[in-house]
């Protein structure tokens, strides 16, 4: 189950995002649905269409239950079959 304590170690499609900060001052604000996740990128459903996000060097407002959680793009920064195992043995290890 998806919460905000544990929102790196599941999938992000279908949540609803915006970009908190980057790199790219262009690309701050942009908000939208993710529908996509590659190991360097956020692809996110807006009004205007789809935008790919760098991972690296942005940080992500992700809404989950009517509550929200900042994420770092560089905690997520894997393939997001691999994160979920990743994540999952880091923690049993803290």
């Amino acid at each position: 189950m998806r919460t905000v304590w544990n929102l790196e170690m599941h999938e992000l499609i279908g949540l609803e995002c915006e970009v908190a900060d980057s790199t790219n001052p262009l690309q701050k604000g942009i908000s939208g649905i993710i529908v996509d996740e590659t190991y360097h990128t956020l692809v996110i459903r807006t009004h205007k269409g789809d935008k790919r996000i760098q991972k690296r060097g942005a940080k992500f407002k992700i809404k989950v239950d009517d509550r929200t959680k900042m994420v770092y793009g560089s905690k997520i920064e894997y393939r997001p079959h691999e994160r979920t195992k990743k994540l999952v043995w880091r923690r049993k290890r803290w």
